[in-house]
């Protein structure tokens, strides 16, 4: 089978520089920060408006791959369970899924409230959100 090729349309810009530093998960952070989507996919935005919640694909490129079992939430007394059945950013494809409340949009970045991920991370894609 061929590899599928991911194309990587922008970056995070926030203020969570470490794991420790993290929200556990979106629906608990207030952190703003700030999405940079490449020139070359400025065109694709169009439709998205402040007060939207758009569900925000990024690529965890700091995330270990080889990992299939871990403690949810880092808690050993819940045991081992495989990554597939939590959201722990160790897996095959770290790919991370938030809902990001947006706050403002000027040009190729659109300010974001609800923050959860590094600086720094790829993204990898912007949806809206299921209602």
């Amino acid at each position: 089978m061929e590899s599928p090729q991911l194309h990587i349309i922008g970056v995070l810009h926030g203020d969570i520089k470490s794991r420790a530093d993290a929200p556990k998960n979106y629906d608990e952070s207030e952190r703003v920060g700030t999405l940079e989507i490449f020139p070359e996919y400025l065109e694709g935005l169009e439709g998205i408006a402040a007060g939207q919640t758009i569900v925000v694909l990024f690529w965890l490129h700091q995330s270990g791959r080889d990992v299939l079992k871990v403690y949810p939430r880092g808690d050993k007394s819940r045991g081992l369970r495989g990554v597939f059945s939590t959201r722990s950013p160790m897996r095959p494809n770290p790919i991370a899924i938030s809902e990001l409340k947006v706050l403002a949009i000027q040009g190729n970045l659109i300010e974001v409230s609800g923050l959860d991920i590094l600086d720094g991370t790829p993204i990898i894609d912007i949806k809206k959100q299921i209602s």
